[in-house]
């Protein structure tokens, strides 16, 4: 990607990156995953981060949920919104998180609207010192009532589809109005209609103002609004530049190690064998 072309899809964006990845190494249990990244994201430029299995998409999320820390030597930092040291409540009022781990972490009994309303406190679920306050408990029913999730309110978590899971973590994770978005794999396990009800939400927050950052292997998931692409292969950025460049046959063929024919229709994409 030429240096002119990225510096002017920077300038489109907010000045200061949220994230700045600088030289980055970073290990999860006895695997390092990131020997040398380096990896600007500026607030207002909607970017995917897309690569195959195993190559450190979820890693990528964890450092930018504070879940892994990055070695620390010298000439390489990790810095959010500008600084270095991050105070984790601010930082979730920043940054809103829908993954599948946290999917996971909730249990059964856990009515849907406790969910949402646990992303005021971090928490899982509503514990007895957590008390929610009215204008907390009117913000989470607008945010139910707006993502098409009023009805659930009382149900238990475990008798909720994977599509209304989905939603229910988004709407939690918007508790806060945050600056950015984040979604590891959004789309994963969704069937066709819950898949499309989620882009089309995502797709409203995006040109609402909401900065998303999508982090997947599935190009199928990728919005419309979605301006610059980053290919990650193996911990390393094998590619950066505009969507609509490396969302293509070729790119897409060496970063999944398979030939592949880009179909693009409405502004999304499918992809098929090339034969």
């Amino acid at each position: 990607m030429a240096a002119s072309s990225l510096a002017m899809m920077a300038a489109m964006a907010d000045a200061t990156p949220y994230v700045e990845l600088q030289a980055v190494e970073a290990w999860l249990g006895p695997r390092r995953v990131f020997e040398d990244l380096s990896l600007l994201l500026h607030r207002g430029e909607h970017t995917v981060v897309l690569g195959p299995n195993g190559s450190g998409k979820s890693a990528l999320v964890k450092l930018l949920s504070r879940e892994l820390y990055p070695v620390v030597r010298p000439g390489s930092h990790l810095r959010l919104f500008g600084s270095e040291t991050v105070n984790l409540w601010e930082l979730r009022g920043r940054i809103g998180l829908v993954s599948q781990d946290l999917q996971a972490t909730y249990g059964g009994r856990v009515p849907a609207a406790d969910v949402v309303l646990s992303g005021f406190f971090g928490s899982v679920g509503i514990g007895r010192s957590q008390v929610a306050t009215t204008t907390q408990h009117r913000h989470v029913a607008a945010l139910m009532e707006q993502l098409g999730l009023a009805d659930l309110a009382e149900r238990p978590y475990a008798q909720l589809s994977d599509g209304q899971r989905r939603r229910l973590l988004l709407a939690r994770a918007l508790v806060h109005g945050p600056e950015v978005l984040v979604l590891d794999e959004p789309t994963n396990g969704l069937d066709l209609k819950a898949k499309h009800q989620l882009l089309a939400i995502l797709s409203e927050l995006a040109r609402a103002g909401t900065t998303l950052l999508l982090v997947t292997h599935q190009i199928e998931a990728i919005l419309p609004e979605i301006s610059r692409c980053v290919l990650l292969r193996g911990g390393k950025v094998v590619g950066d530049g505009p969507a609509a460049q490396l969302l293509q046959d070729a790119p897409l063929s060496a970063l999944f190690a398979t030939p592949l024919r880009v179909c693009e229709a409405n502004g999304y994409r499918q992809v098929l064998p090339a034969l």
